[in-house]
């Protein structure tokens, strides 16, 4: 019988990333894993199949190895050491106890029963390729998981906390993460070394935050295979929109009314930041639209505990409604002079 190809077993493409590598194995692991197919010879020779994938492509240098010499790669070693120590001209096929061969089988092995298999026996007085070898699972890093939430700007203005209920994969306490208890695949698990399980984590969020900003909490993600390190929490977080303030940066802007004789005359008015309120004077004849800048008024800087934005104020002029006869001839007397 043919070997394995260990990508098509996991259903995966030969440019897959450890990660990708991981999630196949999980997915496949827990539809044809023994526990959940009692019974089923099929499932149960799919789940083999699927674990010799993973512990050879899950491990950077046998994945090396196999991509070199296919179904031969744990013989890549002698391989090596043989075609480095020999001495044979280029194009010779060399001889080992009378035996012929190409290193051309070296890659790609026999697909017959008494082929490849046995001569690498007879020469290397080893097992044939099928016979499988336990090796320690490496320590693998967990992985990052993302979450995301939402605030007020007021919230970004000053920082606040947010407690997030996540799942997140732990190390098994049946296996210890090995994926197997003595000789058998871990039934809590699924051999994946890993259990989904649910956290609560507090997350500090720091004042100046943006739409977008991403919040690192190193080591509250995924639980490591193998002892590997526990991956990091992601928080993105997006700031909702301010019925009175527009946010550009770390500026804001906001419209403040003035009435129409305070424009003309000169007053002051009261602009509401989002730390307290405060008096803006309106130098006479103020035209409506006109911006004023208060510095230092606006959003904090990311990373910094003093700089800020700037807030600005733009001038609305609003007119007198429901105007009584005394107000009337008093603008009839401004049109006239005007």
């Amino acid at each position: 019988m043919a070997s394995q190809d260990y990508y098509k077993t996991l259903g995966i493409s030969r440019t897959a990333t450890e990660k990708d590598v991981k999630s196949a194995f999980r997915k496949l692991a827990r539809k044809y894993h023994p526990d959940v197919n009692p019974g089923d010879k099929t499932a149960e020779a799919k789940f083999k199949e699927i674990n010799e994938a993973y512990e050879v492509l899950s491990d950077g240098d046998s994945r090396a190895k196999y991509d070199r010499y296919g179904s031969q790669w744990r013989h890549a070693d002698q391989v090596e050491a043989r075609r480095s120590s020999s001495t044979r001209t280029a194009g010779a096929r060399p001889r080992a106890r009378g035996v012929r061969f190409d290193f051309e089988d070296l890659a790609q092995g026999s697909t017959s029963d008494n082929g490849f298999g046995d001569i690498f026996g007879r020469i290397f007085n080893q097992p044939p390729p099928n016979t499988r070898q336990t090796r320690p699972r490496q320590p693998q890093k967990g992985e990052d998981v993302e979450h995301s939430s939402e605030i007020s700007l007021e919230d970004a203005y000053s920082g606040t906390t947010r407690i997030l209920e996540v799942t997140t994969d732990e190390t098994c306490s049946d296996c210890a993460g090995s994926g197997r208890v003595g000789s058998k695949p871990c039934a809590q698990c699924l051999s994946t070394g890993v259990v989904r399980k649910p956290r609560r984590i507090e997350v500090k969020i720091p004042a100046g935050v943006t739409t977008g900003s991403k919040v690192r909490v190193a080591g509250a993600g995924s639980a490591g295979v193998a002892g590997g390190a526990r991956g990091d929490l992601i928080l993105i977080v997006s700031v909702k929109a301010h019925e009175r303030f527009e946010r550009k940066g770390d500026d804001l802007y906001t419209d403040v009314e003035v009435p129409v004789v305070d424009a003309v005359l000169g007053g002051e008015v009261g602009v509401q930041t989002l730390r307290s309120r405060l008096a803006l004077k309106i130098p006479a004849e103020t035209q409506n639209g006109k911006v004023f800048r208060l510095g230092g008024q606006g959003m904090p800087k990311l990373g910094t505990s003093e700089q800020r934005g700037d807030l600005y104020a733009k001038i609305s002029v609003t007119l007198p409604t429901k105007l009584n006869e005394r107000q009337r001839a008093l603008f009839e007397q401004l049109r006239a002079s005007s």
